[in-house]
Formats: structure tokens, C-alpha cells, sequence
């Protein structure tokens, strides 16, 4: 199946792309792109789902609304919507939900704070997996702006994944991708996530890969860097699957 421009929600912002696999059980990947939630498209995700959908893995690649018509939490409304609309559309996949640099924060978000996903009519657990690629921890760069503040500064408030941590006692699978040479501080503050997840007992399913040599989400422009990244998130699939059966 493949429907390119499908609404999963009532705004025109709210448009996603969708291939899946003709068998009715194989998995599905929600994905979210990059472009600091002022930028970007569904159709970045391209690549990805070019050497995902052949190895059984569905994915939906959405839109979502951005700077500077957004605020936030606008686009973090619009991923659990989305989220929650495949999840009601096909209740029979099992559901993985990732997104590379702004969109691997709003997976981020939905996936510490259950009540994004749980106002949009989803339930965190539905989702048997997790891909972080290169994602934001605390909050965002933009969002600070949005408050007038530098956005280089490293606050860790409501606005933040790291701030929810903990506040559910279960971590599905994760993969955490990003890059040797990614943005200052993103190291940094990707180690201190890792670092409350192990401190908190939920590091036991996170596996953390770095991808060596390469700048900010990269790779994904890339042959060699974008082939690495989807076998690890193939491998995220099936090792959250079978988890999760």
C-alpha cells in the first residue's frame, strides 16, 4: 500500500506519506524529519523507507506544523496525533515510533511523557519501539527562542525529554543514533540522558550507536551513512518485536 499526502488529522499541515508491506502484521515506523521544527519535509525520510518498506517494515513519514507559524506544543500535538491515528488505522502492526534531529524530539517527548500520545487518544505502551536519531534531550533550541531566550542556553524543564524521564517505570527498546561530530553540546547532553536512564534502570533495551566521522544527522545524506542507519533501525524492529511477542 502507499498514499502519498494522507491526513491523519483535521489541519492541512497534517499530512503524511504511507507505505506498507502487503502482509497485514508487518510492522509499521512512524517517522518524524529533522529541520530544528522550522524546516524540513515527510519527504526526507525517503531513503529510509526505500530500504526499509523491501525489508518488511512499514513507514509513515509526517508532516507536522512549524516555526514560525507553530508554537509549542504544537508539533509535538501533531506527532501523537499522528502517532494515535496509525495506531487506530492499523491496530494490527506492531507500532514504532522514531524521528531524526526536531523529529526524534517529539518522539522524545511521547515517549518520556505519556500524556501526549494519551491525550491524542493512544495509549505510550502501544508502541513496541523507538528511534532517536540525533535528538535534542533538553529543550529545544527553538522553543527557547520562542521564549526569547538564547538558544544556545540548556534548560531541562516541561519542555524537555530528559525532564520526564522516569516518570514511567517502563522503556520499550530504543535505538540512539548520533554522530561523532553532531552539534555542540548534543554529546553531552545525550550522555546525561543515558546517564539518568542507567541511574533509573531503564538502559537495560537502549543501544547507543555513534556514528563515526560524520556531522549532524549526516549520514542520512549519505549512501554508506544512510544504509548503516537503516540496519540498525531494521535491527531495532525486530529486536522490539520479538520483545514484544
Amino acid at each position: 500500500m502507499t498514499r502519498s499526502g494522507t491526513h491523519y488529522g483535521p489541519l492541512p499541515e497534517h499530512l503524511a506519506d504511507v507505505q506498507l508491506p502487503d502482509d497485514a502484521g508487518a510492522p509499521v515506523l512512524v517517522y518524524f524529519h529533522g529541520g530544528g521544527l522550522e524546516s524540513g519535509d515527510k519527504a526526507d525520510a525517503s531513503g529510509l523507507v526505500e530500504r526499509l518498506v523491501p525489508a518488511g517494515v512499514g513507514v509513515v513519514s509526517a508532516a507536522y506544523r512549524l516555526y514560525p507559524e507553530a508554537r509549542f506544543p504544537d508539533f509535538v500535538e501533531d506527532a501523537a496525533t499522528c502517532v494515535a491515528w496509525v495506531r487506530h488505522t492499523w491496530p494490527d502492526r506492531p507500532l514504532l515510533v522514531g524521528g531524526s534531529s526536531a523529529g526524534a524530539y517529539l518522539a522524545m517527548m511521547m515517549c518520556f511523557d505519556e500524556r501526549w500520545l494519551a491525550a491524542a487518544g493512544a495509549d505510550v505502551a502501544d508502541v513496541v519501539g523507538w528511534v532517536f536519531d540525533a535528538g535534542q534531550p533538553t529543550t529545544h533550541f527553538n522553543v527557547l527562542r520562542e521564549r526569547g531566550l538564547d538558544p544556545r542556553r540548556v534548560v531541562v524543564d516541561e519542555a524537555s525529554p530528559l525532564y520526564h524521564v522516569g516518570t514511567r517505570g517502563e522503556l520499550a527498546p530504543v535505538l540512539l543514533v548520533l554522530a561523532s561530530e553532531d552539534v555542540a553540546g548534543r554529546l553531552e547532553q545525550t550522555n546525561v540522558l543515558l546517564a539518568t536512564l542507567r541511574e533509573l534502570g531503564l538502559a537495560e533495551r537502549v543501544r547507543v550507536e555513534v556514528m563515526e566521522g560524520y556531522q549532524h544527522s549526516a549520514y542520512l545524506g549519505e549512501p554508506e551513512g544512510l544504509s548503516r542507519f537503516a540496519d540498525l533501525a531494521l535491527e531495532l524492529v525486530r529486536r522490539s518485536v520479538a520483545a514484544a511477542t
